[in-house]
């Protein structure tokens, strides 16, 4: 009997793998020159996302109701993707990062707005915005700001 239990879990268990290494396998970069760099050799903007991971639930939602659908993923792979977190629990990220993301809210995200996407070519020239989000799981908005400055 624990055999047959065994051969029936082998597929839920290798589906699990998968989801696991998907999730885990992000196109985030967490650093601007990088992120600029990166843009002018492949020629694509960045798209820069301000968020509070820790505090900010609207932040929370579009993790679930944007970033992980097919739609997202399928835009997203024309930008450079740029994530700029400033938790308020100060543990979450290095002394040099929080360092690094202050610095650019200070830069880009002038009124503090959280979430804030924000669309950037390879010379940090502001080419489109994006604020807020009323958590209905309507994101057609977003999409659309992909979809016109990709």
């Amino acid at each position: 009997m624990k055999y047959l239990f065994l051969l029936l879990m082998i597929p839920f268990l290798a589906t699990a793998q998968m989801d696991i290494k998907n999730a885990n396998d992000s196109k985030w970069l967490t650093n601007y020159d990088t992120a600029i760099s990166k843009a002018k050799k492949q020629k694509k903007n960045v798209l820069v996302y301000f968020t509070g991971s820790d505090w900010c639930p609207p932040c929370k939602m579009l993790k679930t109701d944007l970033f992980d659908t097919v739609e997202f993923q399928e835009l997203s792979t024309n930008y450079i993707l740029l994530y700029i977190d400033v938790p308020r629990n100060k543990d979450l990220l290095t002394e040099k990062q929080l360092a690094h993301n202050k610095e650019l809210l200070t830069k880009l995200n002038k009124k503090k707005v959280f979430p804030l996407f924000k669309v950037i070519d390879y010379k940090g020239k502001e080419l489109d915005a994006l604020s807020g989000y009323s958590m209905n799981g309507v994101v057609d908005s977003h999409l659309k700001l992909l979809e016109k400055n990709k």
